[in-house]
Parts: C-alpha cells; sequence; structure tokens
C-alpha cells in the first residue's frame, strides 16, 4: 500500500517498536538495549510522551533531549531531527540519517551532531526548531532520533508540530473499482489520499448493491498528501446484471488531547457488470446459436 515516493522509501529505515505504531514515543528501559531516551524537563512540561508544538510561521523555540547510557561503556551517539511518513505496513517511521527531509526534520536543528554519554550517567542534548517565514499552515510529524555509528538500532522522540493558519482536513477516494468474480463475491478497491493540511484516518464502510460489507478496520493516520490503497471482499451479492458499489470515509481528526473527532463524510461509486465471463460467455454462445438458426429456418423458408 504506498504512500511516499520509491525514493523515500528506500531512504527509509524501519525503527524499533518504540517508533512504531504505539506512536514515537520516549523508549522505556527493555532487555539489551544500551541506552534510553526521554524529553528534557522545562518549560514545556516533565515527564512527556512526546513533543507537541504549535508555533507560526518564521517563530522559534527550544528544547531538549535526554540520553540515559545504563552500560558500563561510554557510548557515541549520532542525534539527529527527520520527517515522519507511513509505511506500507501502516506503521509511523522516520527518515533514515541523511535522507532529505522537508519540514520537521529540516526545522529542528540539535545542539551537536553526536554526543559521548557517560556509562551510568545522562546528558541532555538542547534543540532548536525554527520555522520559515513562509511555512505553509496544517499538521507536521516528525522526531528526534538517537543511533549508534554503523548500527541500524535507533532510539527517537515523536515531534508533533502545528503551523499557525488555518487547519483543512481533507481526504478524498480515488479510482474506486467494482470487481465480480461470480458465485456472489465481489471486490471493491480504491485509494484514500489526504488531501488536506491535517494529520487524518479513515473510517470506512463498503456496499454493492445494498449488500454491505464486513467490518472494515480504520485506515492508519495518513500525514498530508499520503494515500492509501483498501481492497475490500464483498460476500452474498447478487448477481444482477449491473453492479454499484459506495465507498463511504469519514475523516477521523484527532487533536493535541487525544480526541477524536469524525468529519463530514466522503463518498465514492462504482459500477461493473454483474454476471461472470465464466457464465456470460456460454450464454451468449448460446443466444448466437439460436438466432443463427433462427435466420437459417427463415431462410429455408424463403427458398420453398
Amino acid at each position: 500500500m504506498p504512500l511516499t515516493t520509491t525514493a523515500r522509501r528506500a531512504a527509509a529505515v524501519a525503527l524499533l517498536a518504540v517508533l512504531g505504531l504505539a506512536g514515537l514515543g520516549a523508549a522505556p528501559a527493555a532487555a539489551g538495549t544500551a541506552w534510553t531516551v526521554r524529553t528534557a524537563a522545562n518549560d514545556f512540561g516533565a515527564d512527556r510522551r512526546n513533543y507537541g508544538y504549535t508555533l507560526d510561521p518564521g517563530g522559534s523555540l527550544t528544547d531538549g533531549l535526554v540520553i540515559a547510557n545504563p552500560g558500563t561503556a561510554p557510548l557515541r551517539l549520532s542525534v539527529y531531527a527527520a520527517d515522519a511518513f507511513t509505511t506500507e505496513d501502516g506503521r509511523l517511521d522516520l527518515l533514515a540519517q541523511g535522507a532529505r527531509s522537508a519540514a520537521v526534520g529540516a526545522w529542528v536543528r540539535p545542539s551537536r551532531p553526536d554526543v559521548t554519554v557517560p556509562a551510568g550517567g545522562s546528558v541532555e542534548v538542547p534543540f532548536t526548531l525554527t520555522l520559515p517565514p513562509g511555512a505553509a499552515p496544517g499538521e507536521y510529524l516528525g522526531g528526534v532520533v538517537t543511533a549508534p555509528a554503523g548500527s541500524g538500532e535507533r532510539r527517537g522522540i515523536r515531534i508533533r508540530l502545528r503551523v499557525g493558519g488555518e487547519l483543512r482536513p481533507r481526504l478524498s477516494v480515488e479510482d474506486p473499482r467494482v470487481g465480480y468474480a461470480g458465485g456472489g463475491d465481489a471486490t471493491v478497491t480504491y485509494t484514500i489520499r489526504n488531501t488536506g493540511n491535517a494529520v487524518l484516518a479513515a473510517r470506512q464502510a463498503v456496499s454493492v448493491s445494498g449488500v454491505r460489507a464486513g467490518r472494515i478496520g480504520d485506515s492508519p493516520r495518513l500525514l498530508p498528501g499520503e494515500s492509501w490503497k483498501v481492497s475490500v471482499p464483498v460476500h452474498g451479492v447478487t448477481p444482477v446484471l449491473r453492479l454499484t458499489g459506495t465507498i463511504e470515509v469519514v475523516p477521523l481528526l484527532t487533536d493535541a488531547s487525544n480526541s477524536i473527532a469524525p468529519l463530514a463524510a466522503v463518498r465514492a461509486t462504482a459500477s461493473a457488470w454483474g454476471v461472470s465471463w465464466g457464465w456470460a460467455l456460454p450464454a451468449i454462445a448460446a443466444g448466437c446459436g439460436l438466432v443463427a438458426a433462427f435466420v437459417a429456418l427463415r431462410r429455408r423458408r424463403a427458398s420453398r
């Protein structure tokens, strides 16, 4: 289910579970890990799960990331910021170090590119978020990441940024299609695209000529510009001559307090023939045979 360009997918490296579907939050200590990260305690709060900011274009702020090393040897880590994206399996991930970021990853600057954390100690790394004057209004996701040299293991904390201005949450349903395989089984496919400037998930409902599909899970949260391909089986469809598939998508907007607000539904339809070719071709052949026999009979009668 492609959500980003091929180049971005190739540049991305999957983060550990702490940066996965559950959200990019502070990494707790776990068996086998060599370091942990948490938000700094300051005017923004203490014991935060992640970073959340509202900032106008041209604005700037400073926060901090605390890195702890419970090991018995000093640990050297790179520190960088990156844009977020949704993976093909619906998880939130961050671009790999060195991949080009266009938003949060480009606007956040750690005070140093790397840090050595003493054994049994911790280090706070300040970072500055500076928005360009022309930053477009809307929601952005990214994160601050730490990683040892030459290792695919990473620890990071999510940044959710709201740039001041009008919020326009919008989803579209694109390329709706209905396929009928016979035996009462139909398939509806479509693409959900985030055409607005807010992070949105989608609640979905699908039917074919009045027959509803089974329960469909909500889509993952999609960043502005991302899309999600969906394929839904619908069983028990009566094979009428023409079938109509109906798709209803309700955008789900999550605010800073994690409250979910459903927005106005978006609908799309698609049609398909309600007969399978495996049944239709013999029927057509039989019909053509009857017509040919009738024409031949008329000709014999006319020649007498």
